[in-house]
């Protein structure tokens, strides 16, 4: 149950704006990394309810990548900022980029726009509401749409048993690149998270959740990249160490609860 002053929280969190940082995690994606900046500022447009900004996290790129960013900045002066992380690994440019910034939500998505624009909303607005602390995309749920292949398929819908088997995580998709996550949840929950690459994002949920934050999924619809750089095969079995590791050591508790006092750690679905 959220108690009144969480709940009165909520409701004044609606009538102002929150600013929103949505990172996007690059390595070497000069190719396309202006044409999904570009769309996403022209679709944030249309959303005028928060102050968008757009981080692109370069993360060790070694081609043109950082100066794509560099340029994009220039052009879109206040919207668009370049943020260099010198080391590879999706998990540390998340760390960086969220623990850094200032702003009431911080978000990512990936670089090829995998995930349907028009989600960003319904990712963020949860948190900015006060309804939710962490909000993540999911492929597998019933009402998503999702369009890849079959190993992809099997290989993501094994590891999510895996992690509701094993680590007990009550969510249907833990590594869909579309995630936001409160200000607030960032600074507790981000430091416990030790994986510094593709783990992190199944990481995270499990730390949110031992912890008693408030986890809202959000099916999406998701296009498969032809040209990805994950191997996924590789990525799983690095999962799997991670999910090894946990459940070997245990989950670490945050310093602090959620404010408002304890919470479930339930996750909820929007309405049908």
């Amino acid at each position: 149950m959220i108690s009144p002053e969480r709940a009165e929280a909520g409701r004044a969190s609606i009538s102002r704006m929150a600013t929103v940082d949505l990172v996007i995690p690059c390595y070497n994606e000069e190719h396309v990394l202006r044409d999904s900046v570009e769309r996403t500022l022209a679709f944030l447009e249309g959303h005028p309810r928060h102050q968008w900004r757009i981080v692109v996290a370069n993360n060790a790129s070694t081609d043109r990548t950082l100066e794509v960013a560099q340029a994009l900045e220039a052009e879109h002066t206040g919207r668009v900022v370049p943020l260099h992380i010198p080391v590879k690994g999706r998990g540390i440019a998340l760390r960086t980029a969220w623990l850094t910034s200032e702003a009431d939500v911080s978000a990512y998505m990936d670089v090829d726009l995998s995930t349907d624009l028009r989600h960003v909303p319904e990712l963020v607005d949860p948190i900015a509401d006060g309804r939710a602390d962490l909000c993540y995309g999911t492929r597998l749920d019933k009402r998503s749409q999702t369009e890849r292949g079959m190993k992809r398929e099997f290989i993501s819908r094994s590891y999510v048993m895996v992690l509701n088997v094993l680590g007990g995580l009550k969510v249907s998709d833990a590594q869909c690149g579309f995630k936001a996550i409160s200000r607030e949840a960032a600074r507790a929950l981000v430091p416990l998270v030790k994986d510094q690459r593709w783990f992190f994002d199944s990481e995270l949920l499990l730390v949110a959740q031992k912890n008693g934050y408030r986890l809202h999924e959000v099916p999406v619809k998701w296009t498969d990249d032809p040209d990805t750089r994950v191997d996924i095969v590789s990525t799983a079995m690095e999962d799997l160490k991670g999910v090894w590791r946990l459940r070997r050591g245990g989950v670490p508790q945050a310093s602090r609860p959620p404010s408002g006092g304890s919470a479930s750690g339930e996750v909820t679905l929007p309405s049908r």
